[in-house]
């Protein structure tokens, strides 16, 4: 049986569905996980790249979709100036698929007005809509560029006949005190959970509850009971630890009638 990490990876919703800001999304084939056998993933690698190996791992296991390549470098002049995530041969429809592969975790500001600016990673340095752009105009291009061209054709491949699409899947934090926020033409099912600074934090309102401050390779999966839970006043030494370093630490809540909630502490 697989890891929860596995579990988590696909039952996680794309961020948006069918096609928006013209990139269209990739729509994962259904996966038996009865008789998926995974092979271990090193928490020491980026999350990022555990992503892209459970990805590999479920598609290769999957029976109408075949990995032609992936993680390929495209070189100008002995310089890397990308890189493509995964060629995909959808053997159900005899196409090609170019995959880029994103799992984001994203804080909601509503004092931003347009959705789609409005998300940020939970230290404020990842912007969705850059990462966008950069997907459009950069990596789904790159393929199109005499580089691209080329590095396709000595795999086998032809540029022209390739279908771009986007396996973007995310969680979404709203903001505690802004539960429904409006993120249209964003997919609402991203929803995982709530943001709040520290100082609102630090207040009785949370003391009563137990918390746990998840590796990264756990932010992925669902909260369960199994792990050890901390006193509000023991997790808040350990969030000031890492506020110092200007990183919103992800935590697990259950409450008293045994319900749980993700939750980032930011720091700014």
């Amino acid at each position: 049986m697989p890891n929860s990490q596995f579990i988590g990876f696909y039952n996680t919703p794309p961020l948006w569905v069918h096609e928006q800001f013209g990139m269209a999304q990739f729509q994962f084939p259904k996966i038996d996980f009865e008789g998926l056998e995974t092979q271990p993933i090193s928490t020491k690698m980026r999350l990022g790249h555990q992503m892209e190996s459970v990805f590999l791992q479920l598609i290769n296991y999957s029976k109408i979709l075949k990995v032609r390549l992936h993680n390929l470098p495209v070189l100008r002049e002995k310089r890397t100036i990308g890189e493509i995530d995964f060629i995909l041969e959808d053997l159900q429809n005899s196409r090609l698929l170019h995959v880029e592969l994103t799992y984001k975790f994203y804080v909601i500001d509503p004092s931003i007005s347009e959705p789609i600016h409005q998300l940020m990673g939970p230290n404020r340095r990842d912007m969705f809509f850059t990462k966008m752009e950069k997907i459009k105009n950069q990596q789904f291009q790159l393929l199109h560029e005499p580089e691209g061209i080329t590095v396709l054709k000595n795999n086998g491949i032809v540029s022209d006949g390739l279908v771009h699409q986007c396996c973007f899947k995310a969680q979404l934090f709203v903001p505690y005190w802004n539960p429904k926020v409006h993120i249209r033409p964003l997919n609402k099912s991203c929803i995982a959970g709530f943001w709040i600074p520290f100082d609102e934090f630090n207040t009785t309102e949370f003391n009563e509850h137990q918390y746990y401050i998840p590796y990264k390779s756990q932010w992925v999966i669902e909260p369960h009971k199994n792990v050890d839970w901390l006193t509000h006043y023991e997790c808040l030494l350990e969030i000031n630890i890492r506020l110092l370093k200007e990183n919103s630490p992800m935590l697990w809540m259950k409450k008293e009638n045994g319900t749980f909630t993700k939750m980032f502490v930011v720091w700014w």
